[in-house]
């Protein structure tokens, strides 16, 4: 069940173990790229060192050191430690563990750090089963997650814990963890005459996106192809053909990414549009996904400043349905880029809402009677159509006619900008205005 219940052993260091393993950090000093979480005299190393740490969430990306972080933990606290996977874990050792963490502190007065790797994998039920051990004080819990926790983790779990959000390691950071691995003949490929160029490990950094564990297993795998022992750029290119996007289409990264795409449109910038929508892609995201929020844009941040957008989208969202991917990538790209240079007025969308409020919210007045058909003998003595006037009857084609109910009379839903077409359709409205 766990992972480990005293501090950790070493990574082995007869080379058995993957590099990413034997290069694991030893010291918080060791983990690097988390200086705004654990540099000296922050808030979490100070409560590490001191072994006063409180219930804590790390939330970051695979391979930002969430799980080094945690054995780092079970290597300087006094506290009980116990650490065991959300993957591999149910209700019942759950329980075993509270259980067993009320009685050390009972018998003992020590208390119970309790670290769940994937925490977001257990739910709502088994998350609620800590929270009285949580709350008595009899664990401290340490969760570790890639997900955004505000969805994933238990509103009164996450509200008795602190969150520290690990960021993806920058390409310096990832850089010196690969020259320290070149270096270290101890842990590392120190001992052997392997080298690497400068612009082989900017390639593996930018491969790796953050995850130092990716980097570290790029340059074992490119160490064991080298040739006369130096990796340079083009093993690099060779391994890095088939790079895997970080991207989970039902996590946060996807709406990260839609999110980014549409307000780069909205903000009239295609170079990020085209961009955003070349990650959402390349990662494998649902093509007919993208297109149904361009077509979802059209109207929603063109409308009638450009009628044209929302043919443009539909047809896009066509021509993928019919000639697939990943040809139907330009459609998409020629609509995300026409979607961005178009002007732009949220006119329709704010009328809709308006009036969809109106709807639902204020009293639902009978249509007209002048509005309605009167296809039997008795609506018509009921008045029903009485008083209408057709308009292709009226010189300009316009009856001088209230088509809202009374109470709503004269009352402004669409009001167009003056950008685009929609300049046009204010025009029109005026003119019509003027006349009645």
């Amino acid at each position: 069940m766990n992972l480990f219940d005293e501090p950790p052993a070493e990574p082995a260091r007869d080379g058995s173990a993957p590099l990413a393993e034997r290069m694991r950090p030893r010291t918080l000093d060791e983990l690097v790229g988390q200086e705004a979480l654990i540099g000296p005299g922050r808030p979490l190393r100070e409560a590490i060192e001191h072994d006063r740490l409180r219930s804590i969430i790390l939330w970051g990306p695979p391979g930002t050191g969430k799980t080094t972080l945690a054995r780092l933990i079970a290597s300087a606290t006094r506290a009980r430690f116990v650490a065991f996977s959300a993957v591999l874990s149910g209700i019942k050792e759950i329980r075993e563990v509270m259980s067993e963490a009320e009685q050390a502190r009972r018998r003992s007065g020590r208390r119970t750090i309790l670290f769940i790797d994937e925490i977001h994998r257990f739910n709502r039920a088994q998350q609620d089963a800590f929270l009285p051990r949580v709350e008595s004080g009899d664990i401290v819990l340490i969760g570790a997650t890639t997900e955004n926790p505000s969805f994933e983790v238990n509103s009164a779990l996450l509200s008795r814990s602190k969150v520290h959000v690990l960021a993806p390691l920058p390409a310096e950071a990832i850089v010196g963890i690969l020259r320290r691995a070149l270096e270290d003949p101890e842990r590392g490929l120190g001992g052997s005459d392997v080298t690497a160029t400068a612009d082989a490990l900017s390639g593996i950094a930018r491969y790796a996106n953050g995850d130092a564990r990716i980097a570290l297993n790029m340059l074992e795998a490119a160490s064991n192809v080298a040739r006369g022992g130096q990796i340079d750029a083009a093993i690099i290119a060779d391994l890095a053909q088939n790079r895997s996007l970080l991207y989970d289409k039902t996590g946060e990264e996807h709406y990260n990414l839609i999110s980014a795409l549409h307000k780069s449109m909205r903000n009239s910038d295609p170079d990020a549009a085209v961009y955003w929508l070349a990650r959402m892609i390349e990662a494998g995201e649902d093509p007919l996904y993208i297109a149904r929020r361009l077509v979802r844009f059209a109207s929603e941040d063109v409308g009638n400043a450009d009628p044209q957008a929302l043919a443009m989208t539909v047809a896009a969202r066509d021509a993928v349905h019919f000639i697939g991917m990943p040809e139907g990538n330009t459609a998409l790209a020629q609509a995300a880029i026409y979607l961005a240079t178009a002007p732009k007025s949220n006119a329709v969308y704010r009328a809709y809402g308006d009036a969809a409020e109106a709807a639902a919210k204020e009293v639902a007045e009978p249509v007209p009677l002048h509005l309605r058909n009167a296809p039997t003998r008795l609506m018509k003595e009921l008045n029903y159509g009485k008083e209408y006037r057709y308009a292709h009857d009226e010189p300009q084609g316009i009856a001088d006619m209230e088509c809202l109910p009374p109470a709503h009379r004269g009352r402004r839903f669409y009001e167009p900008t003056d950008r685009g077409f929609e300049q046009e359709l204010r025009r029109r409205l005026e003119a019509w205005r003027r006349r009645t």
